[in-house]
């Protein structure tokens, strides 16, 4: 049983969206707003918001940003805008997860599960206290902290979990199933997750698809993580 707070202005949606929530054991608050949302999170402890794009008094993306600013429940972004630009978007923002519109409360009930996993797990194997490091990158799972060549990476809480588990895996081709399950913590999903997730990673690592240095995409494999050619070994 979790505590969800439901931001939909739709009546009828939120209704449904209620209904199911609490058929499934789950504590539930709803509102229509986003300003309403941010009062709810200030006063209220969540264990997953289920956001709304379409609010009629914010952009739910920026209603996002605000709520990473006084939480880090985890969000998951309902949006009927599917295209890439926009799941990066909200992803960076600070989303843990998203649906696209319509989808089925068995849909809902698996993304549910799957945030409350990581969020009580801390991030699965992200809990070590070994700090890991891969030519000049340095991973810190304990204190959540990851370094390239002496300067701190600013990481989502995603971000990191992803860099934390194939560091931790130096030169291994780690199936995209198995970062579904061990990262995302579902046994099943879009690539287009994962996509997105090592495009930000890269950006943040100083590299590209096209020019990788640390992230290697092995097409209808996996991806790797392995020190850049020209690293320098240990000193």
């Amino acid at each position: 049983m979790a505590s969800v707070l439901v931001v939909e202005d739709d009546q009828f949606v939120r209704s449904a969206l209620i209904r199911h929530l609490t058929d499934a054991a789950h504590t539930v608050r709803s509102v229509g707003t986003a300003l309403e949302a941010l009062r709810e999170v200030a006063h209220f402890r969540f264990d997953v918001v289920i956001l709304d794009l379409g609010l009629p008094d914010l952009d739910g993306s920026e209603a996002l940003k605000m709520l990473r600013g006084i939480t880090d429940v985890p969000v998951i972004v309902a949006t009927a805008r599917d295209d890439e630009t926009e799941v990066v978007r909200l992803l960076n923002a600070g989303a843990d997860d998203y649906l696209t519109k319509p989808f089925s409360v068995e849909h809902l009930s698996a993304r549910i599960a799957a945030v409350l996993r990581r969020a009580r797990s801390g991030g699965g194997e992200a809990t070590s206290s070994s700090v890991l490091r891969v030519g000049g990158l340095t991973v810190d799972p304990l204190r959540r902290q990851a370094e390239l060549d002496g300067a701190r990476l600013d990481l989502t809480r995603r971000e990191f979990d992803l860099l934390a588990f194939l560091a931790g895996r130096p030169g291994v081709v780690v199936p995209r199933k198995e970062l579904l399950a061990e990262v995302w913590q579902q046994s099943y999903g879009d690539d287009q997750t994962i996509d997105v997730h090592l495009s930000w990673l890269r950006r943040k690592l100083g590299e590209t698809a096209a020019r990788p240095r640390y992230l290697h995409t092995l097409r209808g494999v996996g991806v790797k993580l392995e020190p850049p050619a020209d690293a320098e070994g240990p000193r």
